[in-house]
């Protein structure tokens, strides 16, 4: 499936349209890739991408952009996934989680949606997340696809309340005004909370 250019916010600059992308993918992409999604050249991604990897090779963040060969991604810096595993009262993988936390963002997502965002393998996330009782899914009523939305047992375990979340809007990648909801951002309530923590374990 080829992605489809959007226009993006004059006062977004290239490496935060580009962040946005990496984010939301979730994945290595190249050089190609990011530029036929934010409908720029070559030379452009790459130009901008420099200065991404600049910027945050001085900022003070737990997260880093990488180069894997021809592919660039954006993930958490070396020594902290067992950091974020031991904080998280969940077994999902960090995929899953970034899928979680734009379901999140969006509040309700068609299926179809979520996977043209997240690429095809939120299909798995969306299991896993099922499994775990995090989503819910209801046929879409018009059309073939699903929608998906948060749980009960999402609220519980995650201090995320449902008025705190920003209104859900149908954006590409690029497009997204306000960043996704980091994992980060999945905080875990407090200890004394015994329902919370109970629902973690059932």
């Amino acid at each position: 499936m080829n992605a489809t250019p959007a226009t993006l916010p004059e006062q977004l600059s290239l490496p935060a349209r580009l962040e946005a992308i990496l984010y939301l993918k979730g994945k290595p992409l190249s050089l190609g890739e990011l530029a036929e999604i934010a409908g720029i050249s070559r030379d452009e991604v790459e130009l901008g991408l420099l200065t991404l990897m600049a910027d945050y090779a001085h900022r003070n963040t737990a997260l880093e952009i990488v180069q894997d060969g021809q592919r660039y991604g954006l993930q958490l810096r070396a020594g902290l996934s067992d950091l974020v595993q031991n904080l998280l009262p969940v077994d999902l993988s960090t995929a899953a989680l970034r899928t979680l936390a734009t379901i999140a963002l969006k509040k309700r997502i068609l299926q179809s949606e979520l996977v043209e965002l997240r690429g095809s393998g939120a299909y798995d996330h969306i299991k896993e997340l099922l499994a775990q009782d995090f989503i819910e899914r209801k046929r879409q009523s018009d059309g073939r696809s699903y929608w998906l939305s948060l749980s009960d047992k999402f609220h519980r375990t995650f201090a995320v309340k449902a008025d705190e979340l920003r209104p859900a809007r149908r954006l590409s990648p690029p497009e997204a005004a306000d960043p996704p909801l980091p994992v980060e951002a999945l905080s875990v309530p407090p200890a004394s909370d015994d329902d919370a923590w109970e629902a973690v374990s059932a």
